[in-house]
């Protein structure tokens, strides 16, 4: 039996059972995973405490003591979600030395649960980025074709289940984060509803916007996942009390209703032929299950890159201005006046200055600039304020369209992976991979990313289904619908 061949239902069912334990998952694991590295999945992986987890799980299961229902599971973990003690560096030289004090909700859930925490994803730094290329420890490579991107700003997460490193991971989704290289990669992935996994412990990009979320193989193993993260957190102001259903025992059901929505704004210029095909043979297999398919309109979808693009680096510009060198993170050695005009600065304003031209890279100073203009005296108005207004009528479009349908389907990306560097000399052409994915968050929204098909180069193709605000359990029961259906969701890359 090949461990990491499993899904994460398997692992968690197999442990249980005894067929294996966790420890001889993890070594499988952790064996492939030194075989795979020059995919650059990893920036932190300590074999000890990874097996010293496993182990305890091992010891807590022969002494008869309850464990969580991810018990032995390992789970990567995105290199921005707080570990106690663990380096969480947001892919960025900014934080290279920084290792927190305390765990994000999500890890305390998923210690709580038994999972084994596998080690920090690389990613784009500070998640600003479609394509894993933006991190200071180099790119992540795509395992279905290492020449390229596997997508981003949680590429390595997505990588890290596609190459089978490990069953599951996490990610966070600002503008499409999970689901546009969930389908670069051929995995499953999705981004909840604003407020139903806890935020705090996730290093901020755009706090309105962020939400963290799993990659997984297929929707039984989401399911599991998504039980363990939700749920209220009183550290956490913007999320939700509502109870956390019970997803696993859920998702065979047939939705209630399966009105599909097929958004025309999606389907217009710049889609890749393959990817429209394989979208609309999906419709189909919806159609013939029973699904009344209608096409819908999203009006005021044109305007979300334009939207994004202000409001996300402005709430940047604040979350980010904390990294000057002086409390935490990267502080510059050499600070003395580059020039005559420097001359006159204080030391501090200099050593901060020198500090954040070192600590940040080229994206993410581009972001904090376009931030900081954006909310400058005089423009504030004209740019911020204006994208908010515009940012309620996308929600008001998403509100409209589900008063007619349960659900809205398209593509996910516009095209199949890309070259490595193939768009990093422009950044509006990199932006744009993001065009079908930015909307959701806008609206706060889940979303919900699946393999539906192969490129004639053997790329992954991905479909987004979105729902209305807390319909994470019909949007599963509605993927699985489709996973039942069809086998994409059991390919795997050649490596």
């Amino acid at each position: 039996m090949q461990l990491t061949n499993l899904t994460a239902t398997e692992v968690v069912a197999g442990i249980s059972a005894r067929k294996f334990n966790a420890e001889e998952v993890a070594k499988a694991f952790l064996d492939r995973t030194a075989k795979l590295k020059n995919l650059n999945i990893y920036v932190h992986l300590d074999d000890e405490v990874v097996l010293n987890q496993a182990r305890d799980v091992d010891r807590r299961l022969a002494a008869g003591e309850a464990v969580g229902p991810l018990a032995g599971l390992p789970v990567a973990i995105k290199d921005l979600l707080c570990v106690q003690g663990e380096p969480t560096t947001c892919g960025s030289k900014m934080l290279a030395n920084f290792r927190p004090p305390y765990n994000a909700t999500v890890i305390e859930k998923l210690k709580a649960a038994g999972a084994v925490l596998y080690g920090k994803a690389n990613m784009d730094e500070f998640a600003m980025g479609s394509s894993t290329e933006n991190s200071c420890y180099g790119p992540t490579l795509n395992p279905w074709d290492p020449a390229r991107i596997p997508g981003g700003s949680s590429g390595g997460s997505a990588a890290a289940v596609a190459a089978m490193t490990a069953p599951v991971s996490l990610g966070s989704d600002t503008g499409g984060s999970i689901r546009q290289p969930a389908a670069l990669c051929g995995v499953v992935g999705m981004k909840p509803t604003y407020g139903r996994v806890s935020r705090y412990g996730l290093i901020a990009f755009a706090s309105s916007l962020d939400q963290i979320g799993p990659f997984t193989w297929n929707v039984p193993d989401m399911a599991l996942m998504m039980e363990a993260i939700s749920g209220g957190d009183p550290k956490d102001a913007t999320s939700l009390p509502d109870a956390v259903p019970a997803y696993s025992r859920e998702i065979e059901k047939r939705p209630e209703r399966l009105r599909i929505g097929v958004v025309k704004e999606f389907f217009g210029e710049g889609l890749d032929n393959e990817v429209a095909t394989a979208v609309h043979h999906a419709i189909e297999v919806y159609r013939k299950l029973g699904a009344e398919i209608k096409e819908v309109s999203l009006p005021h979808s044109k305007y979300g890159i334009a939207a994004y693009y202000i409001v996300a680096p402005a709430e940047a510009s604040s979350n980010l201005a904390r990294y000057d060198g002086t409390l935490f993170g990267h502080r510059a050695k050499d600070f003395s006046p580059a020039n005559e005009s420097e001359k006159d600065l204080p030391a501090l304003v200099r050593m901060m200055m020198a500090t954040r031209a070192e600590g940040f890279g080229a994206e993410v100073k581009r972001r904090i600039m376009l931030g900081t203009y954006a909310l400058s005296a005089g423009y504030a108005d004209q740019y911020y304020n204006k994208a908010l207004k515009v940012r309620r009528l996308i929600r008001n479009d998403f509100e409209t369209a589900f008063k007619d349908v349960d659900f809205l389907i398209g593509p996910t990306t516009p095209t199949p992976a890309f070259k490595l560097g193939e768009k990093a000399a422009n950044p509006l052409a990199m932006y744009l991979s993001d065009i079908y994915t930015i909307t959701t968050n806008l609206a706060g929204i889940p979303g919900l990313s699946m393999p539906c098909g192969l490129s004639s180069e053997g790329l992954p193709i991905g479909m987004q289904l979105v729902g209305p605000a807390m319909s994470e359990t019909a949007l599963l029961q509605a993927a699985r619908l489709f996973e039942r259906e069809t086998d994409w969701h059991t390919k795997r890359p050649n490596i």
